[in-house]
């Protein structure tokens, strides 16, 4: 198997399924994917139980994001590559393939595609189309984006799998993007592929029923990859200056990023 897609999920059974659909309407076979079930309390249960071809497994309590990641992994051991995705997304392609055959052309071993993000008000089908014939050679090396990021097994087997500390809620992609960089591991994102994210609903939702507000300690996130204050304003400089320059090569070249948010009717890049 060239590739297994790995789907955490807790509650949310709208995007679930949506996600799940959008995906087997392009030519994903139903073996490929695996939805990891964190405890869901709402009827996720009942419906991965009606959908017996589709893998899934049910966690009685919440790993949290690493957990399930690593979960996922642990049994996807055919496949040539791991794709780790968010279930609130939807897609104009096939983008995994897409994405996959990019990080090949790009000499990549961990790669994310483009994103736009917020509100889908505009027609998926046709600007997935004129993005991907525009933007199918771009790449920025050196970053992934937690939504959805593909890794080629011998990476875990060279550095590991996602951290399951609970600590770094919301953080796992960037522990696990840290400790690449660190073993020179190749990974960047194409505009090859591109997907749709509606945006963080699962986290959203936790923190309107906890009412927390923020999740995670960053200070305990820097810690862990060893950097002190000062390198945590340096690695903040140098992300920031790293992503303007990406967006104004990107525009310049292309009208357009491979990150971009539309709300309003407007377009952000990022």
């Amino acid at each position: 198997m060239r590739y297994r897609i790995v789907i955490p999920v807790l509650n949310q059974l709208h995007f679930t399924r949506q996600c799940v659909e959008n995906l087997l309407a392009h030519g994903t076979p139903p073996e490929a994917i695996l939805v990891i079930d964190n405890g869901s309390s709402d009827d996720t249960p009942a419906w991965l139980a009606s959908m017996p071809q589709l893998p899934s497994v049910r966690n009685p309590v919440n790993l949290g994001c690493g957990g399930a990641w690593t979960q996922g992994a642990l049994l996807s051991g055919e496949a040539d590559w791991v794709v780790l995705l968010n279930n609130d997304i939807v897609s104009g392609h096939a983008f995994v393939p897409a994405m996959l055959d990019a990080a090949d052309r790009f000499g990549l071993d961990v790669v994310s595609c483009a994103m736009v993000e917020r509100e889908l008000d505009y027609p998926l089908e046709t600007f997935t189309a004129e993005f991907v014939a525009e933007m199918r050679d771009v790449l920025r090396r050196g970053w992934f984006h937690g939504v959805c990021f593909a890794v080629r097994r011998p990476v875990f087997e060279r550095i590991g799998f996602p951290d399951t500390d609970r600590l770094l809620f919301g953080r796992e992609d960037s522990e696990f993007l840290w400790r690449c960089r660190r073993h020179d591991v190749p990974v960047g994102t194409v505009g090859a592929a591109l997907l749709h994210h509606f945006g963080s609903i699962t986290q959203d939702a936790i923190r309107r029923e906890t009412g927390v507000r923020k999740f995670g300690d960053h200070r305990y996130f820097y810690a862990r990859i060893g950097l002190n204050w000062w390198g945590r304003q340096r690695a903040k400089f140098a992300r920031k200056a790293q992503t303007r320059r990406w967006v104004h090569e990107e525009r310049a070249a292309h009208g357009r990023t491979l990150h971009m948010v539309h709300a309003g009717g407007g377009w952000e890049h990022r």
